[in-house]
């Protein structure tokens, strides 16, 4: 890490964090355990580019624990806490990352985690990757394969493996049941609500909150916004999406009509300029632009810029923007991920499922990641499965198992009596 590296009380207090995170990651931490004991990762380098945050924190450790050298570095400009990023570095792990990083330094770290020469390549919205294919072919010969966390990096990936330029194996940990279900739909309509509160204290009883985008990281902002009184708008481009948030009561429209009615809107598509020119001119005064999509492209910033006669940060993390008719619009977090850049991210029960995936391909691919052809996978099932029980196990949980007569009957074509 480029500072922060001897100031003690950042050292303590990231120290202290991470360990709070870790109560609350009892899968993640019996699969450290096992890693101890024996070893998997034994050699393997692997680089990572994440969100630096107590959660990361703890994967790195596990990953350690295993035998892995890791390098880490950040997958957003505005997410790492430095604290955080001072501890690990304190640990001797290697941690290249700074918040509120300028876009030279952001891509020179990426090369830095990428000097390990990894094995493995472990993604948030496939930086690595793409650097690996498009400056650092070098490192190909050494690659085994890699992971990919979040949504927007899995489109990336599916759009290398469609043209056939991927050239190494990725695996899908954000497609996983135990990630997608949970982290997506919980962990960011929680975190989202979290950032946008940190960043402007608003009531949101009473506001008209507008969600681009009802996959699952919608599905649960909507939820959430929802719980605390607001009147939640839909918008969507998939007839499937929409229909269902019909059914759950919310109300769908286009963006066009939304942008006259919202106070609020929160962009979560994993597409670009969602929230365009046009929609900021119907806009009304004092209305707030939020993501918490990957990158920040979802609001159309430049064309805001253009259409603005004055712009001050008012707070941190909200900047106003004066239009030429008086009225002012509220851009928060530069347009990037609002719960990571204002609050703290995903709280750690659900990233400690996510993670758990992450762990356990890494030693998938450790062992059987030279068998793989490059292309997109999935989390084999048996990882799924094997996540969902210990967390189940942590939470003392118990489950019925089916009787041998219930398994034949369900693996009989025969008509049942």
């Amino acid at each position: 890490m480029e500072s922060h590296v001897k100031d003690v009380s950042l050292v303590k207090s990231g120290r202290q964090r991470i360990e709070w995170a870790d109560t609350e990651m009892p899968v993640l931490r019996r699969i450290r355990e096992r890693f101890t004991r024996e070893r998997p990762l034994k050699d393997l380098r692997v680089a990572a580019c994440l969100h630096v945050t107590t959660e990361t924190a703890n994967l790195m450790r596990t990953l350690v624990a295993g035998g892995a050298q890791v390098r880490l570095c950040a997958s957003n400009p505005l997410s790492t806490q430095d604290d955080v990023a001072a501890a690990l570095v304190e640990e001797q792990i290697a941690v290249f990352a700074i918040k509120g990083e300028d876009r030279d330094t952001y891509y020179r770290h990426i090369n830095q985690a990428l000097d390990i020469k990894p094995h493995v390549t472990m993604d948030d919205g496939a930086d690595l990757v793409s650097t690996i294919h498009s400056s650092r072919q070098e490192l190909l010969k050494d690659v085994v394969g890699g992971t990919e966390e979040t949504t927007t990096g899995v489109i990336r990936l599916r759009a290398m493996a469609k043209d056939r330029a991927l050239k190494y194996p990725m695996v899908a940990v954000n497609d996983a049941k135990t990630k997608h279900l949970f982290d997506n739909r919980y962990g960011t309509g929680q975190s989202t609500i979290d950032g946008l509160l940190r960043a402007t204290n608003l009531l949101l009883a009473g506001k008209t909150l507008v969600v681009c985008g009802y996959g699952s990281c919608g599905r649960g902002l909507a939820m959430r916004a929802r719980g605390m009184g607001a009147r939640v708008v839909v918008t969507e481009v998939s007839a499937l999406h929409a229909l269902e948030a019909t059914m759950e009561g919310y109300q769908v429209m286009p963006i066009a009509q939304a942008a006259r009615e919202g106070d609020i809107f929160i962009t979560v598509t994993g597409n670009r300029a969602v929230i365009r020119r046009e929609h900021f001119e119907a806009m009304k005064d004092g209305a707030v632009l939020g993501n918490s999509g990957h990158f920040n492209v979802e609001i159309e910033i430049p064309a805001l810029l253009d259409l603005a006669v004055s712009s001050r940060e008012i707070r941190p993390f909200v900047q106003e923007y004066r239009m030429r008719d008086g009225r002012r619009l509220y851009l928060l977090a530069e347009g990037r991920l609002l719960n990571l850049a204002a609050a703290e991210g995903h709280p750690a029960a659900v990233m400690d499922m996510s993670f758990a995936n992450q762990a356990l391909v890494v030693e998938y691919l450790a062992g059987q990641g030279r068998a793989l052809s490059p292309n997109v996978y999935s989390v084999p099932a048996d990882i799924d499965q094997s996540v969902a029980r210990l967390k189940l196990d942590a939470m003392e949980i118990r489950i019925d198992e089916l009787t041998p007569e219930q398994r034949k009957y369900l693996q009989s074509w025969e008509e049942g009596t």
